[in-house]
Parts: C-alpha cells; sequence; structure tokens
C-alpha cells in the first residue's frame, strides 16, 4: 500500500518562486517601509489632522461594511439560490467594480448622484447632497467593496446544506423564519468574513473617494488620502500613517484567520 504522500512536499523550483514572491512582493516593501519610519516622530499620530483622518477612516469604512452587506447579501441570495436568464450578466455587473479602476468609479458616481446625475437632480430637490460628504465618502468605498460582499456570501451559500433548510420549510417554517433561524446562522463565518473583507477594502480606498468625496479634513479625507496629501510636504509623517494603515490591514488579515479557506 502507498504510504500517503506528505502534504507539504513540493518542488524545489515552487518553493524558490514563491520564496522570490514573497521577498519582492511583501517582504521588501514593507521592510523599506518599516525601516524609514521616523520612531521619534510618533508623536504626530496625536496632531489634530492624523487623528481626524483616522476617525474618518473609521466611520467611512464601517458605514461602507455595513452597507455593503446590506445590499450585498440578496444580490449574493439572488445569484447563488435562482435561475434565470442573463444571471452570468448580472453577476459580471455586480463584480464590475471589483475590476474597475477606482477612478471611474469616482466618475460614474458623480454622473449618477451628483448635483446633475441621473439620480443625484432628483435628490438635491430634495435637499439631499452626496458629492464632498461624509455618506458620498462612504457609498464611494460601499461601491468598491460590494462585490467582496458578494462574492464571500455567495460561496457561503453555495456550500450550505440547503436540507435543512428544505427540512424546516417542510414542517411548515415560514421563508422569512428559515432565513432568520437556520440559513443565517449557518452563513455567519461567510457573513462576518465578507464585513471584515468590506471594511478592510473600504479603508484603503482612495480614488473613488477623492474623486467622489473629495479630500476635505474632517469630513472625508481618510488615512488613504492623508497619506497621499502629507507625502507632498512631509514624507516622514507619510511614512507613520501608512504604518498606521498596514498595522490596522494586518489586524483584519489576523483577525479573519483561516476563514478565507474554511468551508
Amino acid at each position: 500500500m502507498t504510504p500517503p504522500r506528505n502534504r507539504s512536499d513540493a518542488p524545489v523550483a515552487i518553493l524558490v518562486v514563491a520564496a522570490l514572491g514573497i521577498a519582492v512582493l511583501v517582504v521588501a516593501p514593507l521592510a523599506g517601509l518599516l525601516a524609514r519610519v521616523p520612531w521619534s516622530g510618533i508623536g504626530r499620530l496625536a496632531e489634530p489632522e492624523a487623528r481626524a483622518a483616522l476617525i474618518v477612516s473609521l466611520e467611512v469604512s464601517s458605514g461602507a461594511a455595513l452597507l455593503a452587506v446590506v445590499v450585498g447579501f440578496p444580490i449574493a441570495w439572488v445569484l447563488a439560490r435562482t435561475t434565470f436568464v442573463g444571471r452570468s450578466v448580472l453577476r459580471a455587473l455586480v463584480l464590475l467594480p471589483l475590476v474597475l479602476p477606482p477612478v471611474v468609479g469616482g466618475v460614474a458616481l458623480l454622473t449618477a448622484f451628483g448635483r446633475r446625475g441621473i439620480v443625484g437632480r432628483f435628490l438635491a430637490s430634495a435637499g439631499i447632497t452626496l458629492p464632498f460628504t461624509t455618506a458620498g465618502a462612504v457609498l464611494a468605498a460601499a461601491f468598491v467593496s460590494t462585490p467582496l460582499v458578494i462574492l464571500a456570501i455567495e460561496s457561503g451559500l453555495r456550500s450550505t446544506d440547503s436540507r435543512l433548510e428544505d427540512a424546516a420549510a417542510t414542517m411548515g417554517a415560514s421563508r422569512r423564519y428559515v432565513i432568520r433561524r437556520i440559513t443565517i446562522p449557518l452563513l455567519r463565518p461567510q457573513l462576518l468574513a465578507a464585513a471584515v473583507l468590506a471594511w478592510a477594502r473600504a479603508l484603503g480606498e482612495f480614488g473613488a473617494t477623492i474623486t467622489f468625496a473629495g479630500n476635505l479634513r474632517g469630513r472625508t479625507q481618510t488615512l488613504p488620502l492623508a497619506v497621499f496629501e502629507t507625502l507632498q510636504s512631509d514624507p516622514d509623517g507619510a511614512v507613520v500613517l501608512s504604518v498606521v494603515l498596514m498595522i490596522l490591514s494586518l489586524g483584519v488579515l489576523i483577525a479573519l484567520r483561516d476563514r478565507f479557506l474554511s468551508r
């Protein structure tokens, strides 16, 4: 009987390419960033501009993650649990922001929700303005992060054992009860992963935000925008803010642990 192959075995060529890839694409940039950190200037994080950018970032990313989950869940449900003509086209459309250049996404948001946009003109007549506001920054971040939510939840729905839902339905449970008491609890790991991924993506958003919401301190200037602005006149300060973003992003990945690969 042939002994089971050690799953840790890998061809030498693959190990070499993997090591080079990690060194070039991960270790070198991060090491370069950490090597440039002016530790004596960490106190700059207490400055009003840095604190304001951090607060705006947390508000925008949290609001965007919530909006992405609320919108993404029903879309993922339709894609995973229904069959209709054009489903592949719909999937391509809702995932388009994932590959669309963020600046193009910001322009698209302006043409839709700007004061003269196809939707924005009606919002403006009702006294609602989105461009260059915190709500606009939330919308821009949600626009680019919702596809991640859809992918995560759709994958979870497809891997969920639907027999449990069918059994509850045959026993007289309503569709709403089945979703609330069976489907959502089964999807809790995927929902959590989707929300955290959306939060992390929104935290790092730059192009769509600056195009649609601008770079207004205390209102729409998030940490990535603050890094870009600070880099023009204070490279050391930009490095400090970049490290803060790196730590937050790394914390998200550590919190997720193996949820990317778990069923």
